[in-house]
């Protein structure tokens, strides 16, 4: 009897075998059509301007808004995928970034763009990926850090393909028409939302229901009403004031920002980052045409990044797990923000198209390192158990230097008529933003040692100080972590 019932048990575990690697197929395909899309916006940004007489500010919006959605939009889709599950998130999300598409076909001025492309195919965008990186987590417990390694690689697919297919579609039958070829494309999301199906937990995991933490709180409201009292208002009001401060608490960690020193200059040093971080994706096709280079050339330098970085991230998070780099990933990081920045330099010395394919090929690599440690690192400075409430606040922060990063730059390069501007920003944004967590850190890691080497007490933070957390492989018995969401039907 207990043979049978162990068996049973097996049959329903999908982790690690059979559909799960179908599931990572899809999330392959989303990272693809999700993260990677932005990456050719690029591309149609001189139409735009022409078509719309819009200004390099008003332009830059519309990918701004995109990208800051895409990042920001996390503690929404963490509520959503809590609520529905990752299948109907995800298939949300492609029904979304289609209709927005289509709709931006139709667009009569440059502002009802940062509706329906920026703000629309933005969110469904977000819904698509988050969702689909959360339900890797309970298809793949053994091999979930292969699982993950080798979804990133449709980002650089994205990257890749994007461009190329944006530069002929845009030559053949313009921008109108791309974008609603583009909405047909990012209804796959759909069918790749549609092969999620949802995880069958057995009775013994501890994660069995989202609903789970909400029935104390409803049985003592309907203990109340079964003894025909109700609450006093001022109780109420308490209770509601409650409820929302701990609702921020889980999504928006402010307890860990103010307490965690490593958290805070990490978050601080990303924000700071991304205000430069996102300027080569969208002026560097521009910036090379405007210097005489071919439009369909300039278009390639994007997929050369891409495709380069198909092959350097899953190394670069190889590299990055090895014992010798155990406690010093954030200076790896650090070096791969500062390449970065030192890249852009490139740009302003020459416009030739062997320099910008040189550059491309420095920035892939720098991307790469920053692509493949962003996570792990903030994995390594705060507890898992509060790892998702930190990421929320993580995401919102950086999408709101993204999104505002591209059109003040533009801004300066309409006022100057000078594209060097665009690199001069981001080398400052980036190298700042490097020498500020690398010094920070090595800092804050010598306080830690003379407070080790005297024997002083540390009070209640200490457990938020910045110490590295092992990631080591779990093993097939182990529930997913707290970050990944029950799937519900």
């Amino acid at each position: 009897m207990s043979q049978g019932g162990a068996a049973a048990r097996e049959a329903a575990k999908p982790q690690d075998r059979g559909w799960a690697w179908m599931v990572l197929l899809a999330a392959v395909l989303l990272q693809g059509l999700t993260l990677g899309f932005p990456s050719c916006i690029g591309v149609f940004f001189t139409d735009l301007q022409h078509d719309f007489q819009a200004s390099n500010s008003e332009t830059s919006w519309f990918p701004s808004i995109m990208v800051a959605v895409l990042h920001g939009g996390g503690p929404l889709c963490s509520i959503l995928v809590k609520r529905f599950g990752c299948r109907f998130a995800v298939m949300l999300g492609g029904l979304l970034s289609g209709v927005g598409m289509v709709s931006s076909s139709f667009c009569q001025s440059i502002s009802q763009l940062y509706l329906t492309a920026g703000l629309i195919t933005g969110l469904g965008s977000c819904f698509s990926f988050q969702a689909g990186v959360t339900v890797l987590g309970y298809y793949f417990v053994r091999w979930r850090t292969l699982a993950n390694a080798m979804a990133s690689t449709g980002v650089s697919l994205g990257f890749t393909l994007w461009p190329l297919l944006s530069q002929y579609l845009l030559d053949e039958m313009g921008w109108r028409n791309t974008f609603l070829i583009f909405g047909g494309i990012l209804l796959n999301c759909c069918v790749c939302g549609a092969i999620m199906r949802p995880v069958q937990l057995t009775s013994e995991s501890p994660l069995e229901s989202p609903k789970s933490a909400e029935e104390p709180g409803r049985r003592s409201e309907g203990a109340q009403l079964s003894n025909g009292t109700s609450p006093h208002p001022e109780l109420q009001q308490q209770t509601r004031r409650t409820a929302c401060f701990q609702m921020l608490q889980k999504y928006l960690a402010f307890d860990i920002f103010c307490q965690n020193k490593g958290y805070q200059i990490y978050t601080i040093g990303v924000t700071w980052m991304m205000m430069g971080f996102a300027l080569p994706h969208i002026y560097l096709v521009p910036y090379a045409i405007q210097n005489g280079v071919e439009e369909r050339r300039a278009a390639l330098l994007i997929s050369v990044i891409g495709l380069i970085n198909i092959f350097t991230r899953p190394f670069t998070g190889l590299l990055s797990g090895h014992r010798v780099f155990t406690g010093r990933r954030i200076y790896l990081f650090s070096l791969a923000v500062l390449l970065c920045g030192l890249s852009n330099f490139i740009c302003v010395i020459s416009a030739e198209f062997s320099m910008l394919i040189i550059y491309c090929v420095i920035l892939s690599i720098a991307m790469s390192g920053i692509g493949a440690l962003t996570f792990q690192v903030l994995m390594d400075v705060v507890e898992m158990d509060r790892f998702s409430s930190a990421l929320g606040l993580f995401t919102i922060l950086e999408s709101t230097t993204l999104l505002i990063g591209p059109p003040l730059t533009g801004l300066l390069v309409d006022i100057t008529s000078d594209f060097h501007y665009v690199f001069y920003n981001s080398s400052f944004f980036l190298i700042s933003a490097a020498l500020f967590m690398g010094l920070s850190f090595c800092a804050l890691e010598k306080k830690n040692k003379l407070k080790e080497a005297s024997k002083v007490p540390l009070d209640n933070h200490a457990r938020y100080q910045y110490n590295e957390i092992p990631t080591e492989p779990q093993s097939e018995t182990q529930s997913p972590p707290v970050v990944v969401y029950i799937t519900s039907v």
